[in-house]
């Protein structure tokens, strides 16, 4: 009796333990984490995404331009669609990645990993541009792996975020 009482508590442990890294994701992903991470610290993104099952779904960079737009780009549209704001175009940006998300039969926590790509890079803007990003992965508990970085010029000189993402899908 006494032994499956110590079998119990060490199943019911790992299982607790455990829970955070299956529950974050969809079915197919597992989030990895090291033994000693301090789970006081607040992490905006997992250190590593393991893929269980699936296909790798590529997406094209976002940007705060709608996803159907034209091309070569028209001033108008530059002009209407990039406000000098790096949160509104970032918002902007995940909107449209959602949408072609969802036109995948994908979700926010189908994503496995998040490339961010900043413009005219100002002190606190990988901070703002993260804080908007993590937003749309909250609500499922979701922090996919993240590259944040600050880069010469995107396509328009009024462009300052682009946004890739690569999710796993059934």
């Amino acid at each position: 009796m006494r032994k499956n009482a110590g079998v119990a508590l060490f199943v019911s442990a790992f299982a607790l333990a455990a829970w955070p890294a299956f529950g974050q994701s969809g079915d197919h992903l597992e989030i990895i984490n090291h033994p000693n991470y301090d789970k006081s610290l607040f992490m905006p993104f997992s250190p590593a995404i393991k893929i269980k099952s699936g296909k790798l779904l590529w997406l094209a960079g976002g940007t705060a331009l709608p996803v159907y737009h034209d091309h070569p780009h028209k001033r108008e549209q530059i002009l209407q669609y990039l406000p000098n704001d790096l949160e509104a175009q970032t918002r902007q940006a995940m909107d449209g990645i959602m949408q072609t998300l969802k036109a995948a039969g994908a979700s926010p926590k189908d994503v496995v990993h998040v490339f961010i790509f900043r413009a005219r890079p100002r002190m606190g803007d990988i901070g703002k541009s993260s804080a908007v990003v993590n937003s749309y992965f909250a609500p499922y508990n979701h922090k996919p792996t993240t590259t944040n970085m600050a880069v010469l010029e995107l396509g328009e000189p009024e462009q300052l975020v682009e946004i890739q993402v690569v999710a796993v899908v059934d």
